[in-house]
């Protein structure tokens, strides 16, 4: 089996010593991703509903870089600091994932990078 680092500058670089995502087999394993601009490294957003997005547009952007899109993803794990936020995620996240939406665990924490709302792992099934 091979194992390969995805990179893409469309989407935050890595904070330390972790891919954006890695290529093992036939899966792809998307690290998580926080609300970051690719470009200036600034947190987007103060409010879970723009958090979201972002987080997602750079999902997207990693996906892309590996040649895969969002109907190719069966797992993720949603990181919130605060559970209040779970609806208004909710629907930003259906707009990414249509009819056939990943199996998905939500959980909250005590504290998130940057103090940031949101974050998302992932897995992408990557095969033919």
């Amino acid at each position: 089996m091979s194992i390969q680092a995805i990179a893409t500058s469309q989407a935050p670089a890595a904070a330390g010593p972790y891919s954006q995502a890695v290529r093992a087999g036939d899966y792809l394993f998307f690290s998580g991703q926080i609300p970051l601009d690719p470009a200036s490294g600034r947190v987007v957003g103060q409010d879970a509903e723009a958090q979201a997005r972002q987080v997602l547009q750079n999902i997207g952007a990693v996906l892309s870089a590996a040649g895969l899109g969002f109907d190719k993803v069966v797992k993720t794990t949603v990181f919130l600091a605060d559970m209040a936020d779970f609806e208004v995620i909710n629907r930003v996240y259906a707009g990414y994932f249509g009819d056939l939406a990943p199996a998905r665990s939500t959980v909250q924490v005590a504290a998130l990078p940057k103090k940031v709302r949101i974050e998302i792992e992932g897995i992408a099934y990557a095969g033919l």
